[in-house]
């Protein structure tokens, strides 16, 4: 390498240093993240390259939402780069002595550039980038519904506690009859056919008539016996009702995530092979793909149980000996995706799965495994799988899949 570019990058500007190959800094500055100091620096890097026939290697610590405008400027002209994780980065700079600041950070990457066997930040499609962030974003709202729907229960309980047990607390009809009757009063100021026609008509499933009147006298019923703490025209009534309402667009936007999603992936060969695994469905395919990204940017499938957390951490000191656990370093979102995945796949094992079958071989071992220890070997076998089968390109066959889990 002729030249070395290193930047320390913070909230809205970065300091940047330049390093011959006599590992000399010829010049250090800061950069605005603005069009016009990017422009500043695409004129340097690019008399860099004319004198020495080569681009600079650029090289700089991730950091978060700030790095991003770097990155987004360095893919726009096509200038490869080396994206340092920071805990990677903070080992391969340590020292005994070390000043922090953020220029002092930006030559001690420059200078550890020399050293490091460093690998080149692999670019992802523009198809990655929004499925991680559909992804995220799903998250956000399945998080939102969690303690919506918390702070809903809470409040149902001084307002109408019955209703939880008479309707199913997930379903559109309950959030639907929660903002009409949030208490056990409004509930009596109507007729049994009033009632029975609000089932009906907010309900998504084909409820008969004879069922929703059934179902309108049980709640008539639970209203009348019912003892609220609070009174209807309290303020709690009107703020479950908003709870509702809340949760209910919450839900809808994350069904249209979802489509959003699947319409990005059809045509996506990842997406069809994740797709024709048993218990995976249109929501776990697009969310794996969207935490995971382009799966063949891993040179294995140790790596990404790395990338996951799920790598084995063994501790042994003289006598010391801790029992072996997963790191739990990598991606948590991706964990939780994954280990959920497994338990659908053990719901439904009545569908030829491999995997379920793995899962129940390391149980009935002589020593059989914990759950959770088997749910962790399964995940680590479905990435072994899916790494395997996306990267050749091939759909999952039960069939097929056999031979290799006898070996």
């Amino acid at each position: 390498m002729q030249h070395v570019i290193a930047l320390d990058i913070s909230k809205g500007k970065s300091h940047f240093v330049i390093y011959n190959r006599y590992k000399r800094c010829e010049f250090e500055g800061e950069i605005h993240h603005t069009r016009a100091d990017f422009e500043r620096l695409q004129s340097r890097i690019e008399e860099l390259s004319s004198l020495d026939g080569e681009q600079p290697e650029i090289v700089f610590e991730a950091t978060g939402v700030y790095s991003k405008p770097i990155e987004k400027f360095l893919c726009d002209y096509g200038y490869t780069y080396y994206r340092m994780n920071p805990l990677e980065a903070n080992l391969q700079m340590a020292t005994m002595r070390r000043h922090k600041t953020d220029i002092n950070d930006a030559h001690e990457l420059a200078k550890s550039h020399f050293k490091m066997e460093r690998e080149k930040t692999y670019t992802q499609d523009e198809y990655y980038e929004q499925m991680r962030a559909i992804t995220r974003y799903y998250d956000e709202t399945a998080e939102e519904m969690t303690y919506l729907r918390s702070r809903m229960h809470a409040i149902l309980q001084l307002s109408f506690p019955e209703l939880e047990r008479l309707i199913t607390p997930k379903s559109a009809l309950f959030l639907n009859f929660v903002q009409l009757y949030p208490h056990p009063a409004l509930l009596l100021a109507h007729s049994k056919t009033v009632i029975k026609n609000n089932l009906k008509r907010n309900t998504q499933k084909n409820l008969s008539a004879e069922r929703a009147e059934k179902k309108a006298i049980v709640l008539l019923e639970a209203a009348q016996h019912s003892y609220p703490a609070i009174e209807s025209s309290d303020i709690r009534c009107e703020q479950v009702r908003d709870y509702a309402r809340r949760i209910a667009d919450l839900k809808d936007k994350k069904e249209q995530l979802i489509r959003q999603m699947a319409e990005l992936s059809m045509k996506r060969k990842e997406f069809k092979i994740l797709r024709s695994i048993p218990g995976i469905g249109d929501a776990t395919a697009c969310r794996l793909i969207g935490e995971l990204g382009d799966i063949r940017r891993f040179k294995n499938s140790k790596q990404i149980n790395a990338y996951v957390g799920i790598d084995i951490m063994r501790y042994q000191s003289g006598n010391t000996h801790y029992q072996d656990r997963i790191n739990k370093r990598g991606n948590k979102k991706l964990r939780k995706i994954l280990f959920f995945m497994m338990k659908t796949m053990l719901m439904r094992k009545k569908v030829p799965n491999h995997l379920v079958d793995y899962y129940y071989k390391l149980k009935k071992q002589p020593q059989g495994k914990p759950h959770k220890v088997a749910i962790v070997a399964c995940m680590n076998k479905f990435l072994k799988v899916a790494f395997h089968l996306i990267t050749h390109g091939i759909l999952y066959d039960y069939e097929s899949a056999l031979p290799a889990q006898k070996s």
